[in-house]
């Protein structure tokens, strides 16, 4: 299972990827500081996780882009030409 998703287009940029393995990282620095050993542990494996989803298997896919619709040419085929109601209100 995935927590994150390479592929999105939010972490494209490398200061982007940097900034959340250091903030990981940091906030475990954080709570070893505080004392909180438990909470360390979860900050510095989030940042490890997210350091090798964003920066050790990272393989960016290039975006890809559909072409705009395009209206199809009916050029070839004569237009349909609605018929004219009578005056009686019927069509002829």
């Amino acid at each position: 299972m995935q927590l994150i998703d390479p592929n999105h287009p939010a972490y494209r940029h490398l200061w982007v990827r940097a900034a959340i393995v250091a903030v990981c990282f940091g906030w475990a620095v954080v709570e070893l500081i505080t004392g909180d050993p438990f909470w360390a542990v979860l900050a510095g494996g989030a940042g490890a996780y997210s350091f090798y989803m964003l920066f050790w298997t990272f393989n960016p896919q290039p975006q890809v882009t559909q072409p705009a619709a395009q209206a199809e040419d009916d050029e070839d085929e004569p237009a349909a030409t609605a018929e004219k109601p009578a005056k009686d209100g019927q069509a002829e």
